[in-house]
């Protein structure tokens, strides 16, 4: 599986844990994949990083007062990159995507917002000002590859185009397996579209999903279970590595990604 380039405009560039629970977010992805978690920010309802060797691989924060019951969930979420927040919103709107968040800066930190794209899916923009984004991908430990299953590919692939500059590279385009990927002017691929329609449940969204790398899929599957996570999904060769589905410790859903056993 390639590296995603966080600093590809359009690209994804941070992902963040909404957790019931920040503490045992804290200690479960600690013990799984080594990070550690700094303070977090007052300012910023809690807001706190994850580090892996020292560096910001992801943030997370708990619940904050007043929020509403549907965005209560655990989760995980990716941003897209841009250069221009309030530009990228707007062409959100005109291309039929809907405003959770509008544009807000942090600090001196970036510009932050939220939108959902027309298949439903919520979507992360970050503006990056002092902070850059993630600081790895496709190492162990760290993000890997980041996936929207959605039940209207055709429509979210015209929108990720047009509004977030995506070259768009059909992989599949059959009723069996309907696939996409972003793929970066130099090349690269960023991240994959999946024609979810055939089966994700009535009461599923579309989402967008985070993959993370390990060393072991069998092995780092055993032990979320054993740190009180969930399989959802036992690994699985593939082309592009041995995939499974897991929850952590409060129900938050993501994929990891090792080598194949075959």
């Amino acid at each position: 599986m390639p590296k995603p380039d966080s600093t590809v405009a359009g690209g994804p560039t941070w992902i963040d844990l909404m957790t019931s629970d920040p503490e045992a977010a804290r200690a479960f992805y600690g013990e799984l994949f080594g990070w550690t978690a700094d303070a977090g920010s007052e300012e910023f309802g809690g807001y706190f990083n994850f580090l892996r060797a020292g560096e910001q691989i992801a943030g997370g924060i708990g619940y904050q007062p007043g929020m509403p019951a549907e965005a209560v969930a655990d989760r995980w979420s990716v941003y897209l990159r841009t250069d221009d927040a309030e530009k990228t919103v707007a062409a959100v709107t005109e291309r039929g995507g809907q405003v959770v968040a509008p544009p807000m800066p942090v600090a001196d930190l970036g510009v932050f917002a939220v939108v959902l794209d027309p298949g439903g899916a919520a979507i992360g923009l970050w503006q990056p000002g002092t902070h850059p984004g993630f600081a790895k991908v496709g190492e162990p430990g760290a993000p890997v590859w980041f996936e929207l299953f959605t039940r209207d590919f055709a429509a979210v692939l015209d929108f990720y185009r047009d509004a977030f500059g995506w070259t768009v590279q059909v992989v599949s385009d059959t009723d069996e397996f309907r696939y996409a990927t972003l793929v970066s002017a130099t090349g690269e691929q960023q991240a994959g579209v999946m024609d979810a329609s055939s089966f994700l449940p009535a009461e599923a969204p579309s989402s967008w999903w985070v993959y993370f790398n390990v060393e072991d899929a069998d092995a780092a599957l055993a032990k979320i279970v054993q740190l009180g996570g969930k399989a959802i999904r036992q690994p699985e060769d593939t082309p592009y590595g041995r995939l499974a589905e897991a929850a952590d410790a409060t129900g938050a859903p993501f994929k990891i990604m090792g080598p194949n056993k075959g």
